[in-house]
């Protein structure tokens, strides 16, 4: 398979180019904020956001629209993972992630989507998606109070752009809210610039080589349900905006596939998990560019990014409260994703089964419950999905979704 990354001259014009940078930007402030968050080098995670999406494209044709850029569903077990067996352990737990998606491609493949479907309901993923959010309310807050007046500013300008922005503008609150935060924190001293100025202009970001251990392994994996699930909606999304069936062609298991290999290529080089982006989605709906080559230019643009030293720099020099202000709405937002997904669902939370699920996976996930054996243990975010798997198919009851 063969995949030309500059297709022609005509392709590779001034408006393109422009078209590309203009939707790594619309994805360039949450690509940049997971590994700021997770404590790892921002620059990594561009790179590995660029290598990842063109490596997509090669496994998906060359056909889907699509850039891939970190998971935010990854944050706090990337936190938690780090603490209890180290960051090149955690990396290796990343890998073994994206293996997984290759094996859901597989069976996708061989059994269709409706296998995922009766797997990972609604009543299961929509409260797990709850749990990311909510479980991961406490960082914000904690970040946002080291100087709730930069948090304020910040988190303001994100909500204002979010309900009253127009056109791009509105695809991007994170982008602008942490601009805005920024420029603030420079009138009220609050920005130390060193990390700009001791950067070099070109640098090779620093990568992490990945230990792989068994209880890390066990620890990441579960956390793949949601984005699986989310992947699937996201494929949907764009076939609708492309007005294309991707699901058919090139098909589901391979963009499951690409975007497997994208995040087992993150964990590699010590990077985030990648995902689908939907703010690019809704990018390309309002500007009706549909041409995958565009996406391709923007993943290039990133590579270029993050050789750059003093953009790394930079990113290092954001005050903490400024993200911690950004958090407190996406994190919310993110649970509030979770609401959407049983509503949309058509989740019947009168049944008592359903009320079971729900209540399970929110109190394990965000109750802090663990389960050890040795040096295997699992918790959080990882051990709720799987309850909430388990207590679907086990419950009595079970009935099609509605769709």
């Amino acid at each position: 398979m063969k995949l030309n990354l500059l297709k022609t001259k005509q392709e590779l014009s001034f408006k393109n180019t422009v078209l590309g940078v203009q939707f790594l930007f619309v994805a360039f402030g949450a690509t940049v904020l997971v590994p700021l968050l997770v404590g790892i080098d921002p620059s990594v995670a561009l790179f590995t956001a660029g290598v990842g999406t063109l490596l997509f494209h090669l496994i998906t044709k060359g056909i889907v629209p699509v850039f891939l850029g970190s998971s935010f569903a990854f944050i706090a077990p990337i936190v938690k993972s780090t603490e209890l067996y180290g960051l090149p352990g955690t990396f290796g737990g990343v890998i073994a992630v994206g293996l997984v998606y290759g094996i859901m491609s597989g069976l996708v493949k061989a059994y269709g989507i409706k296998f995922i479907e009766r797997l990972f309901p609604k009543v299961v993923i929509g409260p797990v998606i709850m749990t990311i959010g909510l479980s991961l309310a406490p960082t914000a807050v904690n970040m946002a109070k080291t100087d709730w007046i930069l948090a304020s500013i910040a988190l303001v300008t994100a909500i204002t752009v979010v309900v009253a922005g127009k056109g791009m503008i509105k695809l991007i609150p994170i982008f602008i809210g942490i601009i805005v935060g920024y420029v603030a924190g420079i009138f009220l001293g609050k920005v130390d610039f060193s990390a700009v100025s001791e950067a070099s202009w070109i640098m090779v970001p620093s990568f992490t080589a990945p230990e792989f251990n068994w209880a890390a392994i066990l620890f990441m994996v579960p956390v793949a349900v949601a984005p699986l699930i989310e992947h699937i909606g996201d494929v949907y999304a764009i076939s609708n905006v492309a007005d294309k069936n991707f699901i058919e062609k090139p098909g589901l298991n391979r963009t499951m596939l690409g975007d497997g290999l994208a995040t087992s290529l993150a964990g590699a080089l010590g990077s985030v998990p990648n995902t689908t982006y939907s703010e690019v989605t809704g990018a390309i709906s309002l500007t009706k560019v549909t041409n995958p080559f565009i996406l391709r230019i923007a993943a290039v643009t990133a590579i270029v990014f993050s050789l750059m030293g003093k953009i790394s720099g930079f990113l290092k020099t954001i005050p903490q409260s400024v993200l911690g202000g950004i958090m407190l709405l996406l994190f919310g937002m993110i649970a509030s994703i979770g609401i959407k997904t049983l509503a949309d669902g058509k989740t019947n939370l009168a049944e008592t089964r359903n009320q079971v699920i729900v209540a399970v996976i929110l109190t394990v996930g965000i109750g802090g419950a663990i389960i050890s054996y040795e040096n295997f243990s699992m918790s959080g975010i990882g051990l709720a999905s799987v309850v909430g798997v388990l207590l679907n198919l086990l419950l009595p009851g079970r009935k099609p979704e509605s769709k």
